[in-house]
């Protein structure tokens, strides 16, 4: 089973920075790995996404504000927040493909990650 563990969400003031983590378990090909952010009473939703070629695709939501990137010999990926909003405010959640569902459907939706990580708020005041 691979474990996902998050860190670096809390409280920034609107136009401030974040860096997100996740690092997953070792033994297991990470064909792609990606956050998704909920807000309360909305679904969960794409934020960014990484392959193991180490492309990355955006949300138009976030594209140009957030960077994605991998340290593959840690197992860890980051998320590079910056120019935050209110709306960005949500649980954000770390998320692994190890069957290769990421490849065949496409890397922007839940249905295609089996591991997911505890989540981690992100507060963005006003």
């Amino acid at each position: 089973q691979v474990q996902l563990v998050e860190s670096g969400g809390g409280l920034v003031q609107a136009g401030g920075s974040l860096r997100l983590s996740c690092t997953g378990s070792r033994g297991f090909i990470l064909y792609s790995m990606g956050w998704f952010r909920q807000a309360p009473g909305k679904e969960r939703e794409f934020v960014a996404a990484i392959r193991r070629s180490d492309a990355t695709t955006y949300s138009d939501s976030v594209k140009d504000r957030f960077t994605l990137s991998r340290a593959n010999a840690e197992n860890t990926m980051y998320l590079q927040m910056n120019s935050l909003k209110p709306e960005d405010t949500a649980v954000y959640y770390c998320a692994a493909d190890t069957v290769g569902r990421t490849v065949v459907h496409g890397i922007n939706s839940v249905v295609n990650y089996e591991h997911w990580g505890q989540g981690t708020q992100v507060t963005v005041s006003s």
